[in-house]
């Protein structure tokens, strides 16, 4: 199989991304608040408006789940096997979370978070996120195979 277009991938890894948020990540998040794992506060598939355009929750961190799936996908294009699907299990589960933890809310003038109680529910689901997108990647031929 050709490799896709730098392009194509970019379009294609950020619909991945994107769908990957709506149906894996915040099934895990669903999953995790129904069995009282999640943090105080957490709704799965919110519809609160986002400053300072008013998006719907959700839409924002579907639309930031597709440009981390463009820039791990960038990153780990060429990666085959195993190392695919723990790849993109790992690094999407820490990277986010860690930006997530110690860059966004400063960044809103919030307080960071405290990490025990934080990082192991944003590493679930945004694992969750990053096993989603490698399978549509995968499912649609925008991942190479070994």
């Amino acid at each position: 199989m050709t490799t896709p277009s730098t392009a194509r991938f970019v379009v294609f890894a950020f619909v991945a991304g994107f769908l990957a948020t709506l149906v894996f990540n915040q099934s895990a998040g669903f999953v995790l608040n129904k069995v009282g794992i999640a943090p105080p506060g957490f709704t799965a598939w919110a519809l609160d408006p986002v400053p300072p355009w008013g998006v719907p929750t959700i839409v924002s961190k579907a639309f930031w789940g597709g440009l981390w799936a463009v820039l791990l996908g960038l990153v780990l294009r060429f990666t085959r096997g195993g190392a695919y699907w723990a790849s993109w299990i790992l690094l999407g589960a820490v990277l986010p979370s860690l930006v997530g933890i110690f860059i966004v809310p400063p960044l809103k003038g919030l307080p960071i978070p405290d990490f025990a109680t934080r990082f192991p529910f944003g590493a679930s689901v945004n694992g969750a996120w990053g096993f989603g997108t490698a399978l549509i990647l995968r499912l649609t031929g925008t991942a190479r195979r070994q």
